[in-house]
C-alpha cells in the first residue's frame, strides 16, 4: 500500500490559538497532537486526516449518535473519552478542540 500524503493544514490552523494559549505540540501514538500542560486534548490521524479529540465519555456517546463523530479504536481498542471526527469544517473542529482543551484542564 502506497503512503497516502495527508492535508494536515485544518488541524495546524485551528491549532494556532491554543498553542498561543500555551498548548503543546507533541506526538501520541505516531499522531501529531496538542497537550495542555501535559495531557493530550486533540490529535490528528496521519491516516486518513482525522480529527481525534479527548472529550466526556458522555460527549463522546452523544457525538457518535448524532453522527458527528466516530469511536476511536486503534487496534480494534475503543477509547471511551476519544472521538474520531471525519467532517472537514474549521467552526466545528474549533469547537471540539476548546471543549477538549477544557475538558483536559478540569
Amino acid at each position: 500500500m502506497a503512503d497516502v500524503e495527508i492535508d494536515d493544514e485544518l488541524f495546524w490552523e485551528v491549532a494556532e490559538v491554543f498553542l498561543e494559549r500555551g498548548a503543546d505540540r507533541s506526538t501520541m501514538m505516531g499522531y501529531p497532537c496538542l497537550r495542555r500542560d501535559g495531557k493530550f486534548f486533540a490529535s490528528l490521524d496521519r491516516r486518513t486526516g482525522d480529527l481525534v479529540a479527548k472529550l466526556s465519555k458522555d460527549r463522546v456517546d452523544e457525538l457518535i449518535e448524532s453522527d458527528v463523530g466516530g469511536p476511536f479504536a486503534p487496534a480494534g481498542r475503543r477509547f471511551k473519552e476519544w472521538v474520531v471526527v471525519e467532517q472537514r469544517d474549521f467552526e466545528l473542529w474549533q469547537r471540539l478542540f476548546e471543549e477538549a482543551y477544557e475538558f483536559v484542564g478540569e
